[in-house]
């Protein structure tokens, strides 16, 4: 009997040092460590995306000038074809065969035109020594006079029969990538019907074509004028491109215009960016996505967007760690997103600690243990 109770006494000394054990383990257990970063003030260049497409800088429908059949197509179609450079040709015998007969009928103006002044001089003798009327020396001036002006629309006949011939051949109007040819040799173009031959688009540089909501460009002006935000250059603001795939452009643009006139459907502003296109990268009717670099908040304040929380009633709120080391939950007004942090319009101020990086560690309130938090930059397969 005295040894099963010397057993029980021994397991309930065992169960109470246990319990002794794990209340010392509880009370010795540190904060939880979470990574924290320390608000500042730095300038942060606001911009916006906005979806846009790719326009040529110039665009030009080859047409021929007179009529006929197409004997010969010199370019390579999608080629990239100089001012003044042979597209086609047209059969020039007939254009031929004009001019050979307007240049005849110039000498033979010509000559009536000498034949008409020699008389005109002969009469003006004549009358001098009253040998001749004064009538007879009028018919002989006017006949003059009309020669001469059959000479010179002869000589404007020439000129026409000649620009035809050279019209015979057709050439490219501008510099440009020129598309697919629409007709073939052996097919009958006109002049009275314009037939299109081909397509020209200088495509270097380019346009990127986008829209914007007037209140947001109301919005930015009132910015500007109340002098929240400094503009980025005097005079244009700078724009970029990403690809439908969210690559970046090589190469960055500039603001050209913003249109006068406000689109009563959508409420917005057609803006227009400028390119360079050295590589061709960019296509007519490309889609891309346009941000332009509208102005730069001076004393902005920036954080990971990781950082920014949403409590349950849909305000943003942020973790900031206070004096007694205690993650307290703080209400935020958040702004734009820009590479990845979240611009705060209120609820921050410089020196504030704020959590970024430990949350499943702890409840709002608890004690925890600041440790700085490195920033890892945002890769692409992360960012998507």
């Amino acid at each position: 009997m005295r040894a099963p109770l010397l057993a029980i006494a021994a397991a309930a000394l065992l169960v109470g040092a246990c319990d002794a054990e794990k209340a010392t383990t509880s009370i010795a257990a540190p904060p939880p460590e979470v990574g924290v970063l320390t608000v500042t003030e730095a300038p942060i260049t606001l911009t916006k995306e906005l979806p846009g497409r790719v326009t040529p800088i110039r665009v030009a429908e080859v047409r021929p000038r007179v009529g006929g059949i197409v004997v010969e197509r010199t370019f390579q179609q999608g080629s990239v074809v100089k001012a003044g450079a042979v597209l086609y040709r047209i059969d020039p015998a007939q254009f031929q065969v004009e001019l050979d007969r307007a240049k005849a009928a110039l000498a033979k103006a010509e000559a009536v035109a000498l034949q008409t002044t020699r008389q005109e001089g002969r009469l003006r003798t004549l009358l001098r020594g009253q040998t001749t009327t004064q009538a007879q020396y009028d018919l002989a001036l006017a006949a003059r006079q009309q020669a001469e002006a059959d000479v010179a629309a002869q000589k404007a006949a020439v000129e026409q029969a000649t620009l035809n011939l050279d019209y015979a051949t057709v050439r490219a109007p501008i510099t440009g990538r020129i598309g697919r040819a629409l007709v073939t040799e052996g097919a009958l173009v006109g002049r009275t019907e314009a037939t299109h031959l081909a397509t020209i688009q200088q495509l270097d540089p380019i346009y990127a074509d986008f829209t914007q909501s007037v209140s947001e460009v109301n919005d930015m002006k009132r910015a500007l004028a109340d002098g929240q935000l400094s503009r980025v250059s005097p005079d244009t603001a700078k724009v970029r491109l990403l690809f439908d795939d969210g690559s970046a452009y090589a190469f960055p643009g500039r603001l050209l215009f913003s249109d006068v006139t406000v689109d009563p459907g959508t409420a917005k502003v057609t803006l227009r960016g400028e390119f360079p296109n050295p590589k061709s990268d960019l296509l007519p009717g490309m889609y891309v996505r346009v941000v332009i670099d509208e102005a730069i908040d001076i004393d902005g304040i920036a954080v990971p967007a990781q950082a920014v929380r949403r409590t349950d009633s849909g305000v943003s709120a942020v973790f900031v760690v206070n004096d007694s080391n205690r993650a307290i939950l703080q209400s935020v007004r958040v702004g734009r997103t820009i590479g990845g942090r979240v611009t705060i319009e209120d609820g921050l101020k410089p020196g504030y600690k704020i959590v970024v990086d430990g949350f499943q560690k702890f409840t709002p309130g608890d004690r925890v243990k600041p440790v700085p938090f490195s920033e890892r930059p945002i890769t692409q397969a992360s960012a998507r």
